[in-house]
């Protein structure tokens, strides 16, 4: 460690100065001004004991319990195959118009700031528990989100290849011949990120109802049949684990032939009631009929959204600075600089749980074990994003060499490491923190009354008309925080300008 009357090294001046240290002092103020804000109480009166009883449920799973779970994983991994490949089969051609249109920018913004199981619940009241709603729920916003990263990166490409063609070379040419095969690789990778992340949706599909595996996990939950629960979960995690073996690029010919025959039933569609749901049913009756001196009226139907709002950007903004320190804590715990190899193996398998679990899963199980407050939400948005984080740091720091060899330890995590990687971890955060923003409103399915909570109670309430008014408002709400956070990520990226992030693209 340097001694306390050596000359502060050249690191520790620029970060003494440097913008993304007040960056990270602001969000710890403004978290700890607006922290007494939040419901953070524990209601239930035996947490400790429920959370034994889960934990050898996973320790001890039962994994005759289940009623079919070959069929829920088999339809877990159908539903995220072909909406995955939908949403390429949208998304790509998207994304050669992407940076020409304003107008198809915002769109795509528009439809995947809606997370999938909101989709889901829309796509439901017209096509029933179907393959049709689950694929589109899926399909819809991978689409948008594949038109937005596939153009980041076909934009990225390298130009100079292209320049040694002849002048008369057309345009689809030279797309086809030069910029798609420099480009192929990490379209490839960003595509294989997101059937993980499909996979995940898929599961949370079972939580309005489609028997996937999350149908039968939150059915267990629910139900305290805690070993079934856990059975179905190392399932789970065994399919994530597995996944680039199973779902190996010379394997997806095999799944295109197989999984159709999976997606079952198809529903009859009565095309007159889809155009009365289009056309009236989601419609404020003023606007329907004409009549603008009843909207005020219409508008005083409506919950009280300022709290929604409140509690969804403080759900947000304590989910990111919870991510922030699981982040800062667990990354040393699988990088090549500490530990052994055994403790890095146990800690990465802990991580992996953690980043492949969803939060809306998660966040069920720490209500079940803490009652309905922000804290089970909470919990689940800070692990989760927090150990996906974590694991792309750790990737980051694996590739530094230490410039003082002599340290171990807390000072070389402190003094060598971390001002290395911290600039990149910064920038992730506020990758991630689109995706937090998000998954806040669906939380609210659980009890927070966030704008979630509205939105799931106008949908079961056969409010069709105000649940497509907030689910409006949710969106623009997080293109609003996106552009903010996309000022905060170059902040973070300008200050670790010669530190690449790491798998920054996966996060969009």
């Amino acid at each position: 460690m340097p001694s306390a009357d050596a000359p502060l090294p050249g690191w520790r001046q620029r970060l003494r100065s440097a913008p993304l240290v007040r960056l990270t002092l602001g969000l710890l103020l403004l978290t700890a001004v607006l922290l007494p804000l939040a419901d953070l109480s524990i209601t239930t009166g035996a947490p400790w004991a429920e959370l034994g009883r889960m934990l050898a449920g996973f320790i001890q799973p039962d994994f005759s319990a289940t009623e079919s779970p070959l069929h829920a994983l088999a339809l877990t991994i159908a539903f995220a195959f072909w909406g995955v490949a939908l949403g390429v089969a949208l998304g790509f051609p998207l994304a050669l118009l992407f940076n020409r249109s304003a107008l198809l920018r915002s769109a795509c913004a528009f439809v995947r700031a809606i997370h999938e199981l909101f989709w889901a619940l829309l796509f439901l009241q017209v096509f029933g528990l179907s393959a049709v709603t689950a694929l589109a729920a899926i399909a819809l916003p991978y689409a948008a989100t594949f038109a937005r990263v596939y153009a980041e990166i076909l934009e990225q490409v390298e130009r100079a290849p292209g320049d040694t063609l002849a002048r008369a070379t057309d345009r689809l040419s030279r797309f086809l011949y030069v910029e798609l095969p420099l480009a192929r690789q990490r379209l490839a990778a960003y595509t294989r990120y997101r059937f993980e992340c499909a996979l995940r949706a898929s599961v949370l599909l079972g939580f309005v109802g489609i028997p996937t595996l999350g149908y039968h996990l939150e059915s267990a939950f629910r139900q305290g049949r805690y070993h079934e629960a856990g059975a179905l979960l190392w399932i789970f995690y065994l399919l994530i684990a597995l996944l680039p073996w199973w779902a190996h690029r010379r394997l997806l010919p095999l799944w295109l032939l197989a999984t159709p025959w999976l997606l079952g039933p198809w529903p009859a569609v009565d095309f007159t009631l889809v155009w009365q749901f289009v056309s009236v049913d989601i419609w404020p009756p003023p606007l329907r009929n004409g009549d603008l001196a009843a909207l005020p009226g219409w508008l005083a139907g409506l919950p009280d959204l300022l709290p929604a709002i409140g509690n969804t950007l403080l759900l947000a903004l304590l989910g990111t600075v919870g991510s922030l320190a699981v982040a800062l804590v667990c990354w040393p715990l699988v990088s090549r600089h500490f530990g052994s190899r055994p403790s890095r193996t146990l800690n990465g398998g802990l991580l992996i749980a953690l980043r492949s679990t969803p939060e809306l899963l998660l966040a069920f199980i720490f209500l079940l074990l803490t009652g309905p407050s922000m804290l089970p939400a909470w919990l689940a948005l800070a692990l989760h994003n927090g150990a996906l984080i974590a694991f792309l740091v750790a990737r980051h720091a694996d590739s530094l060499t230490p410039g003082m060899p002599g340290l171990r330890g807390l000072d070389l995590y402190s003094y060598e490491l971390l001002p290395g990687v911290y600039p990149g971890l910064l920038a992730l955060l506020f990758y991630r923190a689109e995706v937090i923003m998000r998954e806040t409103a669906l939380l609210g399915m659980l009890g927070v009354a966030t704008l979630g909570f509205h939105i799931d109670s106008s949908f079961a309430w056969l409010q069709f008309d105000y649940a497509v008014a907030l689910l409006t408002l949710t969106a623009l709400l997080n293109v609003a925080v996106d552009a903010v956070l996309r000022r905060l990520r170059h902040t973070a990226e300008r200050g670790g300008r010669r530190t690449p992030v790491p798998g920054a693209t996966s996060f969009n």
